[in-house]
């Protein structure tokens, strides 16, 4: 049976190295600067009390939590589970991760193509070129990514704009840069103000952008919803704790438990997907 007093100690020891890992030396260096009454900078020289730390090359990102908590829960259930559990958990969470950061990234594309319009057809409008305003929009929008230079490179010496435009809108999230390509070869072949259709294009763009956020505000509530679904096993098993039940040493040491724990645990991901499924459905439709 684990007492109280090595259950917290334990944790309070994967969480300082935790925080040692993460925590980018900003610890050491305030501690340095209240011992040494407040000297910083190189004036100060090398500190005799640095202790050698290994830094782990490249981001640790929060994936990297759950083998942190795994270890938590094998000391108190005094089990091996846990850590397989938490090493399994890694790439399933770091692909969550990956995916949301691809989401953002593709989000702040659509969101410079549409600043792009606005700012080129403003240029064109004040009386600039069409290269001029669009390699002042793209300067300072960032919309065209990797293939500025070949866009911005066409504009100028007379090469094919609208197909560079239609490569940088190969990219997520850039896929208004075809509508770009489209009102540049318009304007171009038939005399068409080139302004009046980015006008248009960004008022369009504009518009999907406003729908997919109210769609994107309706469904938190079934987001939500998805994630208390998640936290309740979570919340049960702390208050058996509280109350003196042992849920961990009867989930992880008897047969009954560890039924129970594979039954439920299969059970909660098959619902939590599902979940998951249905609402995703939903903002793709």
């Amino acid at each position: 049976m684990v007492t109280a007093e090595p259950a917290y100690a334990a944790a309070l020891c994967v969480g300082a190295v935790a925080a040692w890992l993460w925590g980018g030396g900003r610890g050491r260096s305030r501690g340095q600067l209240f011992f040494a009454g407040g000297a910083a900078g190189p004036a100060a020289g090398p500190s005799p009390w640095r202790w050698p730390r290994w830094r782990p090359r490249g981001r640790w990102g929060p994936e990297w939590l759950c083998p942190v908590g795994a270890v938590v829960l094998a000391l108190l259930g005094e089990s091996p589970l846990p850590l397989i559990a938490g090493a399994v958990a890694v790439p399933l969470v770091r692909r969550q991760v990956r995916a949301r950061a691809a989401g953002r990234e593709r989000a702040r594309r659509a969101d410079a193509v549409i600043d792009l319009c606005a700012v080129v057809a403003g240029e064109l409008r004040a009386g600039g070129r069409p290269a001029q305003a669009l390699r002042f929009g793209a300067g300072s929008t960032g919309a065209l990514g990797a293939e500025e230079t070949a866009v911005l490179a066409a504009a100028r010496f007379g090469g094919d704009v609208p197909e560079a435009l239609r490569r940088a809108g190969r990219a997520e999230g850039a896929e208004g840069l075809a509508g770009v390509a489209a009102c540049w070869h318009v304007a171009m072949d038939s005399g068409v103000g080139l302004a009046e259709g980015l006008q248009r294009l960004e008022a369009a763009l504009r518009a999907r952008r406003d729908q997919r956020e109210r769609l994107r505000a309706q469904l938190s509530g079934a987001w939500a919803t998805v994630v208390l679904l998640a936290l309740l096993p979570v919340v049960g098993l702390a208050m058996g704790w509280a109350m003196g039940a042992e849920p961990l040493r009867v989930l992880l040491h008897t047969p009954a438990g560890l039924a129970c724990l594979t039954v439920g645990g299969a059970l909660e991901a098959l619902g939590l997907w599902w979940a998951a499924r249905i609402v995703r459905a939903a903002e793709e439709g």
